[in-house]
């Protein structure tokens, strides 16, 4: 048979270009082909990172702790422990430099992904030239999962519709569950995430605790893909909600930790520090930095407190020594079910936290965790700790957080706390496990105390996975990585870092290391930020920062405060703020998010951000459309808010109940309705001292009558309320615990047509509103 001749393609046909095979005018003429799929090298490990939010250096058993965390210990045993690595002071530019490797202000990232100033280092939303780890890994031929916290969201865009390319999905990861807020309740979730969408539940089980949540689903997600395939490696990226307030955990935990914190903060430093000593972390002559003593960051002696608050502070530490041991249990189930598969050996885990541990709690802690961070001339009977029983700390009626001692306590053996440029801030706990791959000499104790930052994760993981970085991103080049890779000591103790000079800034805060000089300064006053006052430490030989050089080296001061100018700009880390009033935080298209709303009954819960800014600051009013209401007609109408703060409106025995709950102290109005009611309208009018008014009026043949009111509330501001928006039941958290106690979500029939909310004047200063947000979205990361 004579060879047919194949068909010369048209120069104008389209859809072939590419193709690897032969095309003819039909498949016999033609020849097949497929392009290779993506496969991570023979032989690729897997890559588990762990991040916690908010632990301290000392807070785990391999850096000192007295918790109990065996599975932890399991990896420091195996692995290597980076008692010099650092971090950034707080959370989201932590995670973005931890997933990208680069600087966290050229990464977008030089505050907390809840405001929007407008600047370059601040746009707080990952920008189309950035390169992500889990990007990078699929490319390789790696499946990708993210389970937890992601934070690299702004607020705004966290609701439908929104700009979603800083989402997990969009930025490398194939399956994503968890909450995209910088921190949650860890009973009542006010939203979570599964890919790109919300979770739409009404109410969580009994039993639910969000930390067993992301863990059972990391495990799905790690035993689907081996049912599906067998070698193809995975990267993990768990990021857990803990330890970030408000404390939370479950009782069989809190039990184990009852009394055992009865010494107090000073005993358990020091008991922490003589065991990172003992383990090799730091030289035994090495000083302990002294109790934190400036205005505002001090903590008082142990000794100085009354048996009360000695009584209550140990309660606080006893729910977050069992967050900590609930954590490690997660760990120990991601460990047993790869090693259940055979594969932990070639697995690589990195177990880190994203900055140091926190202040936040003041100095006397809070069992009402979001009126502790309404700052700023609010009026003086604020209550910041709402004197709840004792015994509901750690439950899920309330949000707590430990008095700043115990911080420093977590931060053993620094200065300072989360915020701060101090090592208190920025020095983690880090380590690093892979058997198969890294094996420790004879000797070898896994302590390498060589400098390193967030930045390095990427390029050491990728080195060690021996997965090779694309110079573009979807047809952009690529922003270079900041980041260099630690594999080097790791391999061999004696070998140095190639990591030798950093800079930090957060907030005013500054910080510039070279060679074991650190350079750092307080910032106290918005407007001398650009004037710090420099101290000057060698923590070579004093990694707790105790003692200042400043003024024995002025030349070393001139140098390192020149570098980290010369940094500041090579980094995007301008424009400073200062104490300029004006200064706009967010995007005027934020504006039309106070338009009026109209909800229909049955819309699922509004996300959080879009239902505070129609009430904030502000009168508003909730009009209420009902059909055919009768007496029989009973339920939530109403409810905007959780256990830690909100307000709701409900319908029983023929009355209307409006509940404000103000950071956990409950108060209730009720009144009857009259038949034949049409309508219902909750008003609130706002006071320049953040407080409101609320009646409750029944509309009847078009006339409206009071028939509750409440008068003299603190108004709910900063991160209060939590939950957002329901129509026709209380979802999620309960706004009343004991309403829900006694008649669960309590769902409106079809008498509730909807409610349309609309905002008001607002009435509270701007100078006021201003440091409220401010304080609040520096603390909700």
């Amino acid at each position: 048979m004579a060879d047919r001749a194949t068909p010369t393609i048209p120069a104008d046909a389209r859809g072939y270009e590419g193709f690897g095979g032969v095309i003819g005018r039909t498949t016999s003429q033609s020849e097949p082909w497929w392009p290779a799929e993506r496969r991570a090298p023979a032989g690729a490990p897997n890559i588990v990172v762990v991040l916690i939010d908010d632990m301290g250096y000392s807070d785990i058993g391999p850096f000192g702790a007295e918790i109990d965390t065996p599975n932890i210990d399991r990896l420091a045993r195996n692995g290597f422990r980076l008692s010099n690595y650092h971090t950034t002071p707080v959370c989201s530019p932590a995670r973005a430099a931890l997933l990208t490797g680069l600087n966290p202000h050229r990464a977008g990232y030089g505050s907390v992904a809840n405001s929007d100033p407008g600047f370059p280092g601040l746009r707080l939303e990952l920008a189309d030239d950035v390169l992500t780890l889990p990007e990078i890994l699929r490319e390789s031929g790696y499946a990708t999962y993210a389970v937890g916290k992601w934070h690299l969201v702004r607020d705004a865009n966290m609701g439908p519709g929104r700009n979603r390319e800083s989402w997990p999905i969009q930025r490398g990861f194939d399956s994503y569950y968890g909450s995209l807020e910088g921190l949650n309740s860890f009973f009542h979730p006010n939203q979570l995430i599964a890919d790109n969408s919300v979770v739409d539940v009404d109410e969580y089980p009994e039993d639910y605790y969000v930390t067993d949540d992301l863990t059972d689903r990391a495990i799905r997600q790690i035993k689907s893909l081996r049912a599906e395939d067998q070698t193809k490696p995975f990267f993990l990226y768990f990021a857990h909600i803990a330890m970030h307030g408000p404390h939370q955990v479950k009782g069989a935990d809190l039990a184990k930790y009852r009394d055992r914190y009865a010494e107090g903060w000073d005993v358990i430093r020091q008991r922490r520090f003589e065991r990172q000593k003992a383990d090799g972390l730091f030289d035994p002559d090495t000083p302990i930095a002294p109790r934190n003593t400036e205005p505002g960051y001090d903590a008082p002696p142990w000794e100085d407190l009354g048996p009360d608050e000695q009584r209550r502070y140990q309660r606080y530490q006893e729910v977050y020594a069992a967050m900590v041991d609930s954590v490690d249990q997660s760990v120990g189930r991601v460990m047993d079910t790869l090693e259940e598969l055979g594969e932990l050996d070639n697995t690589i885990i990195v177990f880190t936290s994203d900055n140091g541990g926190t202040a936040e709690g003041g100095p006397v802690g809070t069992r009402s965790y979001f009126s502790q961070f309404v700052h700023g001339p609010v009026p003086p009977d604020w209550e910041r700790d709402v004197p709840h029983d004792e015994d509901l700390i750690g439950t899920s009626e309330i949000g707590v957080h430990y008095p700043r001692g115990w911080g420093q306590a977590s931060n053993t053996p620094f200065r300072f706390y989360k915020g701060q440029t101090f090592a208190g801030g920025v020095r983690v706990p880090f380590i690093l496990s892979w058997p198969r791959g890294l094996r420790r000499d004879d000797g070898d104790n896994g302590v390498r105390r060589q400098f390193s930052y967030v930045t390095d994760v990427v390029p050491t993981l990728l080195e060690l996975a021996g997965v090779d970085t694309p110079g573009r991103r979807q047809g952009r080049p690529a922003q270079d990585r900041d980041g260099v890779s630690a594999a080097d000591f790791l391999r061999d103790r004696r070998a140095e870092s190639r990591h030798t000079e950093q800079y930090a800034e957060f907030g005013g805060h500054r910080g510039f290391y070279r060679d074991g000089w650190k350079l750092v300064s307080l910032h106290t006053d918005p407007s001398a930020v650009d004037n710090p006052v420099w101290q000057l430490f060698d923590v070579t030989v004093d990694p707790a920062e105790t003692r200042d050089l400043a003024a024995e080296h002025p030349d070393k001061v001139v140098e390192l405060a020149q570098a980290w100018d010369d940094a500041a700009w090579h980094n995007t880390v301008f424009p400073l703020f200062d104490s300029v009033p004006a200064q706009i935080r967010r995007r005027p298209d934020e504006e039309r998010l106070t338009d009026p709303v109209r909800i229909l009954a049955g819309t699922p819960t509004l996300e959080r951000y879009r239902s505070s800014r129609l009430i904030a600051y502000r009168d508003f009013e909730i009009d209420i459309e009902l059909a055919d209401w009768t007496a029989q007609d009973e339920g939530v109408v109403v409810a905007h808010g959780d256990p830690q703060g909100g307000y709701l409106l409900y319908v029983e025995s023929g009355s209307a109940h409006l509940v404000f709950n103000s950071y956990g102290r409950r108060r209730n109005a009720s009144g009857p309705i009259p038949p034949g009611t049409t309508g219902l309208v909750v008003r609130a009018v706002a006071t320049p001292n953040v407080r409101w008014d609320f009646t409750v009026e029944a509309v009847t043949d078009g006339q409206s009558s009071i028939i509750a009111k409440l008068d003299d509330q603190f108004q709910l501001v900063g991160m209060a309320p939590w939950t957002g928006i329901s129509v026709g039941l209380d979802a999620r958290g309960p706004v009343d615990s004991e309403l829900r106690r006694r008649r669960g979500v309590f769902a409106f029939g079809p008498a509730l047509r909807a409610v349309t909310y609309r905002p008001g004047t607002v009435r509270v200063p701007l100078d006021v509103r201003r440091e409220i947000d401010d304080a609040a979205e520096n603390s909700a990361d």
